[in-house]
């Protein structure tokens, strides 16, 4: 005995270039029909929030799938997949498409080459895939960027909610953003830590899906035009509380990456800070309201 409900979608051309549309939706429990063998043209996440099954891939192994767990179905690879049928499992599904999965694929959200991931929990994933649900009410003007917009959220909470990820973040991460405005080097970042320098290029490609040169450079980046706008302080003393010693190089490296130099960036971001600057960032259940006008 099983239920099911879903929904599908064909977004039109202009839709695409948002870079992922959202082409269907499904909440389904119980012992439900095995899927497959098969191969699909697009992507599909498959949530499964309890119970249990199996998953086999292109190599024949029969994979256990134990929830909470993530199943990708990625495009033209053969797969075959079911609930156990003593037990049955709680699944909610989403096909989707775009450019972007190629860029989310680079980026670790998306493994092809795990197609079964373990959760921690299925909170964050579930409700995204409640707000497609609710978006594909018929009629609704805006169901293919709403859905669209959903696809993001999905893909960031499922990201978020690996089981290999620790909750508060990767501590290497953490001991890197600590570290970030120093003069290190990658390979001193990496003695610092305990680590090799390939040991710590596979940490941060594995929880940030970039080397550690390039994580580095977006919270240092960061900081220094939270500088350049709510500061006077000279380019030079931005590039040496960002960690550069020599300022035409961050004024270069700044350039290349942002697309304009450091003192175009001030004229155009410029902000009076009265009080000082405050680096603490803003409760979202309390956010900053001016004295005797909050609602």
């Amino acid at each position: 005995m099983y239920h099911t409900w879903m929904r599908y979608f064909t977004p039109s051309p202009a839709h695409h270039r948002l870079g992922l549309v959202c082409l269907g939706v499904g909440l389904q429990h119980g012992t439900l029909p095995t899927v497959g063998p098969r191969t699909l043209d697009h992507h599909v996440a498959v949530v499964i929030g309890a119970g249990g099954g199996w998953f086999r891939g292109p190599d024949g192994r029969r994979v256990p799938v134990t929830a909470p767990a993530l199943i990708w179905l990625t495009p033209g690879v053969p797969h075959h997949y079911g609930p156990d049928p003593a037990t049955g499992w709680d699944e909610s599904f989403v096909d989707f498409t775009g450019p972007a999965a190629a860029t989310y694929t680079e980026l670790g959200y998306i493994e092809p080459d795990r197609p079964v991931v373990p959760l921690s929990d299925t909170v964050g994933a579930r409700a995204a895939v409640a707000r497609i649900a609710r978006a594909a009410r018929r009629g609704n003007p805006l169901l293919e960027v709403e859905t669209a917009a959903a696809v993001h959220e999905l893909l960031v909470a499922l990201r978020r909610a690996r089981a290999d990820v620790a909750p508060d973040g990767d501590p290497v991460l953490d001991a890197l953003a600590r570290d970030a405005f120093q003069p290190l080097s990658v390979a001193e970042h990496a003695s610092r830590h305990g680590m090799t320098p390939a040991e710590l290029r596979t940490a941060v490609r594995r929880a940030a899906g970039c080397s550690p040169k390039d994580y580095l450079l977006g919270i240092r980046l960061g900081r220094a035009k939270e500088l350049l706008a709510a500061t006077e302080l000279p380019v030079a003393a931005v590039a040496r509380r960002v960690g550069y010693d020599d300022p035409a190089y961050f004024s270069r490296l700044f350039t290349r990456r942002v697309g304009i130099a450091p003192v175009r960036f001030r004229e155009q971001q410029s902000r009076s800070v009265p009080g000082g600057w405050s680096r603490q960032i803003p409760d979202p259940e309390h956010p900053p309201t001016i004295a005797g006008h909050a609602t």
